[in-house]
């Protein structure tokens, strides 16, 4: 029988890690979880993450998008599901409330387009509202909001929908002591008291996202929405409590090619790199058609044979050289991040300026995906 071919390059997805990662936030918060498995599960894969964290007890799962709700739907998910952005006149908010998804309003022409969904389905509706308590993106503004929940209440009465839940999103969470988190609390408070004398009861109040579960309890309520937490990754490096929190996934390649060079040698485009001494370099082949930050090039590490190994000279679309003990070997597996002790998500994103949810949302392009910790393996090109 022929050996198995080699893998230039793949994404492989512990999903016995989100499980334990679920387990984990439920235990420490003591509450109902919502894992957000939006962007494709943060480039995790939507579908097996969304079943992984069902397993692990799961009560909600968050898509931002329409489709991405009905997707769920439509691969078997029974379970309860929100759904919070769409544009006015995208298809599938009919859709979405007749499969009991329930959708969010953010303002009196959101609920006039869930009621004329109602309508064309026949159905009524799971709905939310969603107020802004001080990020000032979606949700509605606080002068606004006694209207919106009396409108809400009015729909209710006329059985055009129930309302499910009243909800909003931290904007500093990530960052203890920020005196922005206990300003948007203290506005919820008076946002959920405004609903309740509008004779609102909904069955979940929630506000905490990854950072609010892990840092501050005040912000938990019925429910908490956890995303980058779920995938093993630490919204606030550094604080609170020590979760156990394990990396879901790994980028990995093989080096193409090995080769050793002399003093003076540029590497890569522009030679924005230099050898001053002879040096041997391993050629990963992935780049930034690969989702690799074209901005890591000098900057961050990959491992190689168990040794970190920096990044040498630009990123480019295809591939990426990096400065390699001198025993590796072309076919060695180089490690992009991972977890411990390897380069870790959080390690690029330090190095790249930016933050570990942009790192493993990105990654994908050439990369093959494939997934760990259950039965059956699965694989996605």
């Amino acid at each position: 029988m022929s050996p198995e071919p080699a893998v230039r390059a793949e994404i492989v997805v512990d999903l016995a890690a989100v499980r334990h990662n679920v387990r984990a936030l439920a235990a420490h918060t003591g509450t109902a979880v919502m894992v957000v498995v939006k962007a494709d599960g943060y480039g995790h894969g939507m579908l097996p993450v969304a079943r992984a964290a069902r397993e692990a007890g799961a009560q909600w799962l968050g898509a931002a998008t329409l489709p991405e709700a009905l997707a769920l739907r439509e691969a078997g998910d029974t379970g309860r599901i929100l759904t919070w952005l769409s544009v006015p006149g995208e298809a599938g908010l009919a859709e979405a409330v007749a499969a009991g998804i329930d959708v969010t309003a953010h303002d009196e022409d959101g609920l006039a387009a869930v009621a004329d969904a109602v309508r064309r389905c026949g159905t009524p509706a799971r709905l939310q509202l969603k107020v802004d308590t001080g990020l000032h993106r979606n949700g509605c503004l606080p002068a606004d909001w006694p209207g919106l929940v009396a409108a809400a209440r009015r729909g209710e009465v006329e059985g055009l929908w129930a309302v499910t839940g009243l909800w909003s999103h931290l904007a500093c969470a990530d960052e203890p002591g920020h005196p922005a988190t206990a300003a948007q609390q203290a506005a919820f408070e008076l946002a959920l008291a405004q609903a309740a004398d509008a004779g609102l009861r909904p069955e979940v109040r929630h506000l905490a996202n990854s950072a609010g579960a892990i840092l501050h309890p005040g912000t938990h309520h019925d429910l908490v929405r956890v995303g980058l937490a779920a995938y093993g990754l630490h919204p606030a490096p550094g604080h609170g409590p020590a979760l156990d929190l394990r990396p879901a996934m790994t980028a990995r390649a093989s080096l193409a090619m090995v080769k050793r060079v002399e003093p003076g040698a540029g590497v890569s485009y522009g030679h924005t790199w230099t050898a001053e001494r002879p040096t041997t370099l391993g050629l990963v082949p992935v780049g930034y058609g690969d989702g690799v930050p074209r901005h890591a090039g000098n900057r961050a590490e990959v491992s190689v044979a168990g040794v970190r190994a920096p990044l040498r000279g630009r990123v480019c679309m295809d591939q990426v050289v990096a400065e390699v003990p001198d025993h590796a070997r072309a076919g060695d597996e180089v490690v992009l991040f991972g977890a411990a002790p390897h380069p870790t998500a959080q390690d690029w994103a330090e190095a790249c300026e930016t933050i570990s949810y942009e790192i493993v949302t990105r990654v994908g392009g050439r990369f093959v995906r494939r997934w760990v910790g259950e039965q059956h393996e699965q694989e996605d090109t």
